[in-house]
């Protein structure tokens, strides 16, 4: 009979905690055929994040590693990341390895899965900008991780068209939507409660602003904090809820700028469940992040997306995600747009959510063991 399948997941960011999630929640409910190894690896600005998102998801690592802490320095906490997954893999002999998405530690795990001769799979896999700078360092993560991988996990037609123009593998490609969608829809079938939104008058319209990108921190970000304070300042019906990125520089500059005013709250991170249910609640979002442009059109909110490129195009030519950089005046006219002409909003909020079915979990790991049955 043959053993359980040993996966192992690598989790640095809140990001890739929730992505991977369901794919774990499935593997851990078949002992018989996976055994799923958790190794977290948290930066320093997100490690109370990822903290927060293991508690939620109740996943409990089976390594911890040290927390990466170079001072931004990429090369070491590379260099740091690709030491300690070497000597979890020795301990671990994985029969694969599960990555998702951009960061650092998707890199570190593909270069040491690749030494290792073991087969890798990319979750996410084909998002490109083909800028190598934008995002950074994001971009050239996922190209070189997609560059390592065995198994391609492409989110929509669009990341398997780009993947194929690179000449990767066909028959090592699969669409099989993204697991955000998976996550979304988990979250939405759970009760939720909010004193932070029973306090708001129900014909509000509520704006969420997320911002934590290290390019926005600093003049980016504090014209976005004027802007979307001006917003609720011409707006009497308007709410902001900011959980504000747990950075000093950030906390600093959003309660002198976006503090003490009543209809602007000002809250610390929020759980994924709780992020999900008060966006469902939302009139829109106005972001930096990547995973909020796949989960938005899920529960119908137009996004604003605060960044000059996007990853996920398709977002952007559906309609559902308009993209607004920094700039106060883009910014504040496609608000105001969304506010106050109801066409504008109905055609980004009904636009087609092409990120998945909220099945891709289920497709991964059917996929994952047909290829380790072959192989």
């Amino acid at each position: 009979m043959q053993a359980p399948y040993c996966i192992m997941f690598l989790l640095g960011t809140r990001a890739e905690a929730l992505k991977l999630a369901p794919v774990i929640k499935i593997m851990k409910a078949n002992e018989m055929i996976w055994q799923p190894v958790v190794v977290t690896a948290p930066y320093l600005q997100q490690n109370d994040l990822l903290s927060q998102a293991l508690d939620y998801l109740q996943i409990e690592p089976d390594f911890e590693l040290a927390t990466v802490d170079k001072n931004g320095q990429r090369v070491e906490e590379l260099s740091q990341l690709l030491h300690n997954l070497d000597n979890v893999v020795n301990a671990s002999q994985p029969d694969m390895l599960l990555v998702v998405g951009d960061a650092s530690t998707s890199l570190a795990a593909s270069l040491v899965g690749f030494y290792h001769q073991l087969p890798i799979s990319h979750v996410e896999a084909g998002l490109r900008t083909y800028d190598k700078l934008s995002p950074f360092p994001d971009e050239m993560h996922r190209r070189l991780t997609d560059d390592l991988a065995d198994l391609y996990f492409a989110p929509t037609a669009h990341a398997r068209d780009n993947l194929l123009a690179e000449h990767h593998p066909a028959e090592r490609i699969y669409v099989t939507g993204n697991t955000s969608i998976d996550m979304v829809n988990n979250t939405l079938d759970q009760p939720f409660d909010s004193e932070l939104l029973d306090q708001i008058p129900e014909d509000h319209r509520m704006i969420i602003l997320t911002m934590e990108r290290p390019e926005n921190i600093g003049e980016p970000m504090r014209a976005v904090f004027h802007t979307v304070k001006d917003i609720v300042e011409t707006n009497e019906d308007v709410e902001l809820i900011y959980p504000v990125f747990p950075n000093a520089d950030v906390e600093s500059m959003a309660d002198e700028i976006l503090g003490k005013h009543d209809r602007i709250h000002l809250i610390k991170p929020l759980d994924h469940g709780s992020f999900i249910h008060m966006a469902a609640r939302s009139t829109l979002i106005i972001t930096d992040s990547g995973s909020i442009q796949e989960e938005a059109p899920a529960l119908h909110k137009p996004v604003l997306l605060l960044r000059e490129k996007t990853e996920r195009q398709e977002a952007v030519d559906c309609g559902a995600v308009k993209v607004v950089g920094t700039n106060p005046t883009s910014i504040q006219q496609t608000v105001f747009d969304l506010l106050n002409h109801h066409k504008a909003y109905k055609q980004m909020a009904e636009a087609e959510n092409r990120f998945g079915d909220g099945h891709a979990s289920e497709h991964i790991c059917a996929i994952i063991e047909d290829y380790l049955q072959q192989h």
